[in-house]
């Protein structure tokens, strides 16, 4: 009787579970697809954004650095497109926002540097050592470095996310793709971006603090005082 009940059963719970994982599925694909359409009209050629005025900063969003404190390649592109925009006088700063958690990783010195080394005054270059997801540098360069209108520069995949973000914190975002190549491993990334889409939407509700805050930087200052050495 309880095995003939069960093979009843059973059925209609295989039934409601695919039928859950199709609505989960299209829920995740349905967020990802509004962000994307929500910003994609303020994404911008470099020429285009060059002629934005009163821009505060370009955010450059960090990337893997490997061991010998260069840059990956993503995270080379980033900075490249970043200096061309600061040398096109998009903006007068450069906020480099990445991950310096440990004393033995730090993206942001090598970003610096980067910037130093194409010829970019270190006064103009700010340091954000607590970025440590796309929502936690935008957050902290509104708080933290009191940035009201900014240029955010990554590659185009992540560019949808980092403008909407932006946009439920209150700052005025525009971006331009870093995307010089193609990636090894993009079509990964991609797909795990749509799940990253779907966190930082939730995320974007909630507005809960960064990791760190700290004290106020102005973007309009001196970037010399982020300096790690």
């Amino acid at each position: 009787m309880i095995k003939h009940r069960v093979r009843q059963i059973l059925p209609r719970i295989v039934i409601v579970l695919l039928i859950l994982a199709v609505v989960i599925v299209a829920a995740a694909v349905g967020i990802s697809a509004y962000t994307v359409h929500r910003t994609s009209g303020r994404i911008l050629s470099d020429a285009d954004a060059a002629k934005l005025e009163n821009v505060d900063c370009i955010l450059v969003l960090g990337c893997k650095v490997h061991s010998d404190g260069e840059p990956s390649a993503m995270l080379e592109d980033r900075l490249k497109q970043s200096v061309a925009l600061y040398q096109a006088n998009a903006a007068p700063k450069l906020l480099m926002s990445g991950d310096h958690g440990q004393e033995s990783y730090n993206e942001v010195k090598s970003m610096r540097q980067y910037a130093i080394d194409c010829g970019i005054p270190s006064s103009d270059v700010f340091m954000d050592h607590a970025g440590f997801s796309t929502y936690e540098s935008i957050y902290r360069a509104k708080e933290v470095f009191q940035a009201k209108k900014i240029i955010i520069v990554t590659q185009q995949y992540h560019l949808y996310r980092a403008l909407y973000v932006a946009e439920a914190l209150g700052v005025e975002a525009y971006g331009v793709s870093a995307d010089y190549r193609q990636y090894a491993g993009q079509t990964m990334r991609e797909l795990r971006e749509i799940l990253a889409r779907d966190k930082d939407f939730f995320t974007s509700v909630f507005k809960p603090h960064p990791t760190y805050l700290g004290d106020a930087i102005p973007i309009s200052g001196d970037g010399n005082l982020t300096n790690d050495e």
